[in-house]
């Protein structure tokens, strides 16, 4: 009997274009000289380097250690020597450098000693937390730290759906993955069940992937269901897929944990069997390498590959390339340095020409005609959160919910006046974003002076406090005719004073042991001064007890 599927409003059909590149086997890339390895390449607080230059290091080895809860390991793709820790080109729309690890590769490939983990008989804590060691991140694009979607915490998760619906056009890496590599993928899937505790395993892939489907029915357990969805872009958005399989909708502003379901890639399923079963860190992915390129096709990839040599593999680009594609052209960026290396959100690679990739109509002005909003799968309407992010009226921007909005680029597709309307929503939400943080900079910097000013307050009254117990005393020992405590600081002084007089009086018996009348004035000076130092001390403890 089949599941019945249910089909989310709006969504587009674009042209796959995935023949291009899913025909032939992956292919394993050679080892180059040179890898670039960035210390930020998942989403939260990039890792710290723990390596200095001049090291030697080993494949596997932990090269950056995560900082922060939100936050994931990063390992060294080969054996080599540590050349340089400074900021290098990253895949990123901003074009912006960031920190990583330069290692020179030795030629050898030496790897550590890996361990594979017993997962069934290991805590579900203790294996999330070797799981964070092994550097892991989603590889569907968002590349969150999988340890803490392995956590399910005080939400009980009922169903596991793994992603195999690869909507985006041109991308054909999890295609290849599920047809070559399913029995693995399924081993993978057996670590997140036992991590969650779910009894529900559904595993979604588009219908205009049948080799991929005929491979993991062959491979899933009785427990396990694939799924065969229809082809519509995005169906592989988590939100998308979780309503077509369950029908179930995700709660605004929440995330499918909210409901007890949740999602994973088929990559990041392939990389968790390595890691577990094989005790290899996240060092390599799949990528597909397409478009206007003389041998497209999918690479097995170690991270930190300059997308220059990973072009180069695939033969480089054809005469008449107008550039290169990171990601999906719904949802990908221009690449802006070729230098950049391959991370663990870069899973394809376009090369445009004139003829694939037209130039960009000039934008025009909004007409209202409500397309966006019909095709949008998240049942927004991006007009109006168009016309406010434009005015940076952001609240209003928020009031339309622009925070659901998973920035598929429906809207942009289908839009006649050619707006790109996902990058003002994009601008809007990293306003929103900056804001947030400065807000929360001004509160903590409050909070603190709030705290000083109540710290100083509160030492002010405990001393006076003090004092006056003090005083209390002496009165009360004064009332009942006990002997009035001495003050101690004075009695040390006292002290101190009378030391010094006994060191006077011996040096001036030394000089002149009989005649005390021809001291030499340095000396005489000497015992005057702590005779009369010591005379007002004593003066005024007398005085304070008479006080008293």
């Amino acid at each position: 009997m089949s599941r019945k599927l249910f089909t989310f409003n709006g969504g587009v059909h674009p042209d796959g274009h995935k023949a291009v590149s899913n025909a032939t086997p992956i292919r394993a890339m050679s080892l180059l000289p040179h890898y670039v390895v960035p210390m930020r390449q998942h989403i939260g607080a990039p890792a710290r380097p723990m390596v200095s230059i001049g090291d030697q290091v080993l494949r596997g080895q932990m090269i950056g250690a995560a900082e922060g809860y939100v936050s994931t390991a990063v390992h060294a793709p080969t054996s080599g020597r540590v050349v340089a820790i400074d900021a290098r080109a990253v895949p990123h729309p901003s074009g912006l450098f960031d920190l990583a690890v330069v290692i020179e590769a030795d030629g050898e490939d030496q790897a550590l000693e890996f361990q594979p983990l017993d997962w069934r008989n290991l805590d579900p804590s203790a294996l999330r937390n070797r799981i964070r060691d092994m550097g892991l991140a989603g590889l569907g694009g968002a590349v969150f730290p999988s340890f803490i979607k392995l956590n399910p915490g005080a939400q009980k998760i009922h169903t596991l759906i793994l992603n195999g619906a690869e909507c985006e056009p041109w991308i054909t890496c999890d295609d290849r993955l599920m047809r070559e590599r399913a029995a693995e993928i399924v081993r993978g899937i057996e670590v997140m069940r036992h991590a969650l505790g779910c009894r529900t395993t559904l595993i979604g892939i588009e219908d205009n992937k049948p080799e991929a489907l005929a491979a993991m029915r062959a491979a899933v357990p009785a427990d396990m269901e694939v799924v065969s969805v229809p082809t519509l872009y995005p169906g592989g958005g988590g939100k998308q897929l979780t309503y077509t399989l369950t029908g179930v909708e995700t709660p605004t502003g929440g995330r499918s944990t909210d409901v007890g379901i949740q999602v994973f890639n088929m990559g990041t399923a392939y990389s968790l069997y390595r890691s577990v079963e094989l005790g290899e860190p996240l060092i390599s992915r799949v990528v597909t390498v397409t478009g206007h390129v003389a041998q497209a096709g999918n690479f097995d990839v170690r991270i930190g590959t300059p997308l220059k040599d990973l072009l180069a593999a695939a033969g480089g680009a054809l005469p008449g390339a107008s550039g290169e594609i990171v990601g999906g052209p719904m949802m990908g960026f221009d690449l802006m340095d070729s230098a950049a290396p391959v991370t663990k959100a870069v899973n394809c690679l376009i090369v445009k020409n004139p003829k694939l990739f037209p130039t960009k109509p000039i934008e025009l002005s909004c007409i209202r005609c409500g397309e966006c909003a019909r095709a949008c799968p998240a049942d927004l309407q991006p007009f109006e959160m168009y016309w406010y992010s434009r005015a940076k009226d952001f609240g209003r921007a928020q009031s339309y919910n622009l925070f659901d909005c998973i920035e598929c680029g429906c809207c942009s597709f289908v839009c006649p006046s050619h707006i790109p309307l996902v990058d003002y929503f994009r601008f809007a939400k990293a306003e929103i974003w900056e804001r947030e943080r400065e807000k929360y900079s001004a509160d903590q910097a409050r909070i603190r002076h709030e705290f000083k000013t109540f710290r100083l307050e509160r030492e002010k009254q405990e001393k006076a406090d003090k004092f006056a117990k003090a005083a209390e005393k002496s009165r009360e020992a004064a009332a009942s005719g006990a002997d009035v405590v001495a003050d101690p600081d004075a009695e040390k002084k006292k002290a101190i004073l009378q030391a010094a007089l006994e060191r006077a009086k011996k040096a001036k018996e030394a000089v002149t042991p009989k005649n005390t009348d021809n001291l030499p004035p340095m000396v005489q000076k000497e015992i005057d001064e702590i005779e009369a130092r010591r005379s007002k001390v004593e003066g005024n403890t007398e005085s304070q007890a008479r006080h008293e």
